[in-house]
């Protein structure tokens, strides 16, 4: 009958576990690890394969590193995930296996993954690492080792058990409505002033925006439907549908904004007369160049960041235009479940969370709303 022992070691804590002979060989077969922060955690791995043992579960012994297994798992994922996807996580893979490739697999503890990632925040492994990036890391690693555990190449998932940093979004900079307003106001003769204008009055991402055609704007309707995308991957762009049933989604827009699209449509039909037969008529984007040619999202990126370091307005990215227009929409009262929609989140909650530092300002709001209704 299988027993198991925790003890306290210099790393931390440590389990073995006596398994028993082997019905074929007749050997002892022993099971050990040590590494865990805490005893419970020890305790808690060594019931977990005391449990294995009972349903004849146990894994075999393997001498395989966590960066041989990462391969091999990144190599399985491939035909499952976006090309946009496989190439994340192909970098997370890269980090992890910087700091823990060496690492047995079936010896992986919470404590050696937390210690990875404190290291990512040092510099240690050649790059201080955001808490953002962190957290991506974990999540990649957090599956990969799920994936081990349900093909029993694992006992537990060490990444479940350990905690990666927090993510603080108070540190997120976002311009203020008037910075916004400056900014436009600025930018009104520059050739890419449309694709601001729809970023900052949508909250799209920029894939989705450069993604636009033409058939997915209704003008009568007043809104825009999100089924395409345009994303940067090594040295391609990558081109297809959003990631998610919920980035796939209808955008309403205001007059002004829709008042921008259709001079935008009214200058891109003079470029094509313009170009003749040198037009690219292979799609209808609705921002392209001077022959057709779909705008690239990196150009975008750098063109923004030009015009904003030539500026007195603070230094923010393209993307937190997106956090721009949560940001005031939030503060102006909008509920939100729309901006949730609007931004193609999963749930109000992620919404929520990402912009908490928001919440106080609109709870103050209410509060005096409220009163003023009921006061005599």
């Amino acid at each position: 009958m299988a027993r198991g022992s925790v003890r306290r070691h210099d790393n931390g804590w440590g389990y073995r576990v006596d398994l028993g002979p082997d019905p074929a060989t007749g050997k002892r077969r022993q099971v050990s690890k040590q590494g865990f922060r805490t005893k419970r955690e020890a305790e808690q791995a060594a019931q977990a394969v005391l449990k294995a043992a009972a349903e004849g579960a146990v894994t075999n012994r393997t001498h395989r590193t966590v960066g041989e297994y990462l391969d091999e798992w990144l190599q399985m994922q491939q035909p499952r995930l976006r090309a946009t996807t496989h190439h994340s996580y192909a970098m997370a893979v890269n980090r992890i296996k910087s700091g823990l490739g060496s690492a047995k697999l079936q010896s992986l503890t919470p404590l050696q993954v937390e210690r990875f990632y404190r290291e990512l925040t040092s510099a240690r492994l050649g790059r201080d690492y955001s808490p953002k990036t962190i957290r991506n890391t974990h999540t990649v690693l957090r599956k990969a080792l799920a994936d081990a555990e349900r093909l029993e190449l694992v006992i537990r998932n060490a990444a479940a058990a350990a905690r990666p940093p927090a993510v603080d979004h108070k540190d997120r900079v976002t311009w203020s409505s008037e910075e916004l307003g400056e900014f436009l106001e600025s930018v009104r003769d520059d050739r890419l002033y449309p694709v601001f204008v729809v970023l900052a009055t949508t909250g799209m991402r920029r894939g989705e925006v450069l993604g636009l055609r033409w058939r997915d704007v209704d003008f009568d309707a007043g809104d825009l439907a999100i089924a395409n995308t345009r994303t940067p991957v090594k040295s391609e762009i990558v081109t297809g549908p959003p990631k998610t049933a919920r980035s796939r989604r209808q955008v309403f827009l205001d007059e002004w904004t829709l008042d921008v699209l259709r001079a935008q449509r009214r200058s891109q039909a003079a470029d094509r007369l313009a170009a003749g037969p040198a037009w690219n008529a292979d799609e209808d984007y609705v921002f392209t160049d001077e022959v057709g040619v779909p705008v690239n999202p990196n150009s975008v990126s750098k063109r923004f960041d030009t015009i904003v370091r030539k500026s007195d307005l603070p230094r923010i990215r393209l993307h937190d235009l997106r956090h721009t227009y949560a940001t005031v929409a939030l503060k102006a009262g909008v509920h939100p479940k729309v901006v949730s929609e609007r931004l193609g989140h999963a749930t109000v909650g992620i919404t929520l969370d990402l912009y908490s530092h928001v919440t106080p300002s609109i709870a103050r709001d209410a509060a005096d709303v409220v009163a003023s209704k009921i006061r005599r």
